[in-house]
């Protein structure tokens, strides 16, 4: 399903040069970014594709957006820059346009996935980040704390305790993610694979692939991972390039890498063992 098909930069210049976002994509050739059902946004740390997400998500108003810093000045000029660019919508399998996205779509951070693995880690944390979630889901704040002190919201809570003994940081992300992830939506993902092994990574990649074909979901990844790069079916736009140029998972930076060092470790211990 594509419900964002595509999304265009500001092209807009300031005189400072210095000015964020703005500078963030200074002396970059952008043509309009065209989506797949799933798109990859792929570099490496610094090179602005976790900014790119989150203009993505202020222009489209989906929920999970990063607000500025509290400096006036500084959100100006990103609610200047986002209102500068441009995206349109796609249609549906019989051809009609969608016009809105679904209430459902969100942008998920990495640090929205660390968040949770804290949550569930620390008590008060937990306690807090539980009665923050029924007061989100519309319960007033003494109704939530009224139930958390009941019967069945400390057993809820016990349950829950139960689980940061149980699971694993990498297990916390994955039941995370079953949660959030629902049919119909459009999802933009930052760094999905923190705190994930590479068995892990690959498990939640074939997730992405089986919900973009069979649910109806589309998905735009800001992603670095070797294992995410590799498994997901994705057009691949390279942020690190200068025209953000459209690249073959097994061209990029950190799988060539991957690829070279593993090489040479099979390289040493052949020699090593075998001769």
């Amino acid at each position: 399903m594509i419900y964002l098909s595509s999304f265009k930069l500001s092209n807009q210049t300031l005189k400072n040069p210095n000015i964020y976002p703005y500078n963030v994509f200074r002396d970059k050739y952008i043509e309009p970014f065209s989506f797949a059902p799933i798109t990859i946004f792929y570099g490496n740390n610094g090179c602005g594709k976790s900014t790119l997400l989150n203009i993505i998500a202020g222009k489209l108003k989906i929920k999970g957006k990063e607000m500025p810093a509290s400096n006036v000045y500084y959100e100006n000029y990103c609610e200047r820059f986002e209102n500068e660019c441009a995206y349109s919508l796609g249609s549906n399998e019989d051809g009609i346009p969608f016009y809105q996205l679904p209430e459902n779509s969100r942008y998920i951070k990495s640090e929205d996935i660390l968040y949770e693995v804290k949550k569930i880690q620390q008590k008060q944390v937990l306690s807090d980040g539980t009665l923050y979630d029924y007061i989100k889901r519309g319960m007033k704040k003494e109704d939530a704390e009224k139930y958390l002190q009941s019967k069945e919201g400390s057993k809820q809570m016990e349950y829950i305790m139960y689980a940061q003994e149980k699971y694993s940081n990498g297990e916390t992300s994955m039941q995370y993610f079953d949660e959030f992830l629902q049919p119909e939506a459009l999802y933009l993902l930052d760094e999905p694979e923190v705190s994930l092994s590479p068995a892990n990574q690959v498990a939640l990649a074939e997730e992405i692939n089986k919900m973009a074909r069979l649910l109806e979901c589309q998905f735009v990844v800001a992603t670095h991972s070797p294992f995410m790069l590799g498994t997901l079916n994705a057009k691949i736009y390279n942020i690190d390039s200068k025209e953000y140029d459209i690249t073959k998972w097994s061209d990029l930076e950190n799988v060539r890498y991957f690829y070279n060092f593993f090489k040479k470790i099979l390289f040493y211990l052949k020699n090593r063992f075998f001769l």
